[in-house]
């Protein structure tokens, strides 16, 4: 009988699902995925972890406890880093270790380190080892390698022009329609684990949706274009993969005429989150012709509140276009 493996839908789930699901399936393993995050999901997550937790990391636990009796092996990457520039948040370098230290009943993990700072051939042999723990061998790894990189390149090309409200479904194998372009463009900028998890961001895009928005990410911005976004604007990257990502991509839509707005999505007590805000404040502040927004996010955000935030912003937006 095929083994099962879980993958919790939180953190790196946004950004990175093709690639695992492509390869645990291609081996012959059946995937299960925790699912949409709920209340039920997030107060398990907050009962295992200690109060002053990011919400990403109580919601990940929470997904985690919702497959526990579901699944042979738990897939907990170890995400280092994806090139020899920046590296990931702590949370997900120890992610493995936090998971094994805090949840009780756990099947075993099956963990991958994932550092292209090591190389080409370390990354090869860590998913060979988590095969190998499977049964297989290395001609059958070999290929179900092969087959997740394409499917994790074909994900991340449709990435560029996908509408954000269609990513999730897309990651689920649903079929998405594409909803017609709004009025307004307004990029909304943050981690993908808190943007696209829509009960997390208290369905954020659809109600900006609803309010007549083109909305635009940074996984709507090419790589190469990101790479070579603001080398003239500080003297060196940000430390943090996905921090450093985000003000690129501010940099990059703060530079484009045709942008109305930008909203920030941070969660409540992140570290990193603190500077990026900080600097993407700053930057909108020089050019004083696109509206900023900061928006921080835990487990008490409301959907009331949130709503009217958003609808006071698209309101100030659109009375901006009308004074000329």
């Amino acid at each position: 009988m095929r083994c099962t493996i879980g993958i919790p839908a939180s953190l790196g789930y946004f950004s990175f699902f093709p690639f695992w699901a492509t390869f645990f399936e291609k081996l012959g393993c059946k995937v299960v995925v925790s699912g949409d995050t709920t209340k039920q999901i997030l107060d398990w997550g907050v009962a295992e972890t200690v109060s002053d937790a990011c919400i990403p990391i109580k919601v990940y636990h929470g997904h985690v406890v919702s497959l526990i009796d579901r699944c042979d092996y738990l897939f907990v990457p170890r995400l280092v880093s994806l090139n020899r520039m920046v590296t990931f948040c702590p949370k997900f370098l120890g992610l493995p270790d936090m998971i094994r230290h805090t949840v009780q009943n756990l099947p075993p993990l099956l963990e991958v380190v994932i550092d292209w700072k090591q190389g080409w051939s370390f990354n090869w042999q860590q998913w060979q080892r988590a095969g190998q723990i499977l049964g297989f061998n290395s001609h059958s790894i070999a290929a179900a390698y092969w087959h997740a990189a394409r499917s994790q390149a074909s994900f991340e090309h449709r990435m560029l022009t996908l509408p954000p409200s269609a990513v999730v479904p897309v990651l689920k194998g649903q079929h998405h329609e594409t909803p017609p372009g709004g009025k307004l463009n307004i990029a909304v900028l943050g981690y993908p684990y808190q943007i696209y998890d829509q009960y997390v961001s208290v369905g954020l895009l659809h109600k900006l949706s609803s309010l007549g928005a083109e909305i635009w990410t940074m996984e709507r911005v090419p790589s190469r274009t990101l790479t070579q976004c603001y080398p003239r604007y500080f003297p060196k990257r940000l430390f943090w993969y996905f921090s450093d990502k985000v003000i690129r991509a501010s940099i990059f839509y703060l530079n484009q005429p045709w942008l109305d707005g930008i909203i920030h999505i941070t969660a409540f007590g992140c570290g990193p989150d603190a500077m990026v805000d900080k600097l993407m404040e700053l930057e909108a502040q020089k050019r004083n012709t696109i509206p900023f927004m900061s928006v921080a996010i835990d487990e008490h955000t409301g959907e009331a509140g949130m709503l009217t935030r958003l609808e006071a912003f698209v309101d100030m937006i659109r009375f901006r276009r009308a004074a000329g």
